[in-house]
């Protein structure tokens, strides 16, 4: 059995397509997410469960640019024994007596409007002309 052929056919060129990556190439998303770093911290800040405020105000960022890539990492210091406070308030915990406490979903409600505030600043940057 022979095998099929497909073929291709392209007229024009790739100039728009050449210029909007270039454009995406320049941008500074340093300053971006910089701006939406801190606005995750002052989010997670406000949805943390409070009892002492310990976990709640202990929230950080860090924007880290690597080749080819840039990333923003929000992480909490609140750890008491080895175990991260701002985890198991997330996904509950069992108890000394065999009990369990349930967690609350609160980091993904409160990062989410800022996920999307990002990935819209971010395109408006990239097909801004």
């Amino acid at each position: 059995m022979m095998p099929k052929v497909v073929m291709f056919r392209q007229k024009g060129d790739f100039r728009r397509t050449s210029d909007f990556l270039k454009r995406a190439n320049r941008l500074n998303l340093d300053v971006i997410l910089n701006q939406y770093g801190q606005e995750g911290v002052e989010a997670l800040r406000a949805a943390t469960p409070k009892d002492t405020g310990t976990t709640a105000n202990s929230w950080s960022y860090a924007v880290h640019k690597g080749t080819g890539s840039i990333t923003i990492t929000w992480s909490n210091s609140n750890i008491v024994d080895g175990v991260p406070i701002a985890v198991i308030l997330q996904y509950g915990h069992g108890t000394r007596n065999g009990g369990y406490v349930q967690g609350t979903d609160y980091i993904n409600p409160a990062m989410k409007p800022i996920f999307d505030k990002i990935a819209q600043r971010a395109w408006e940057e990239v097909k801004r002309e």
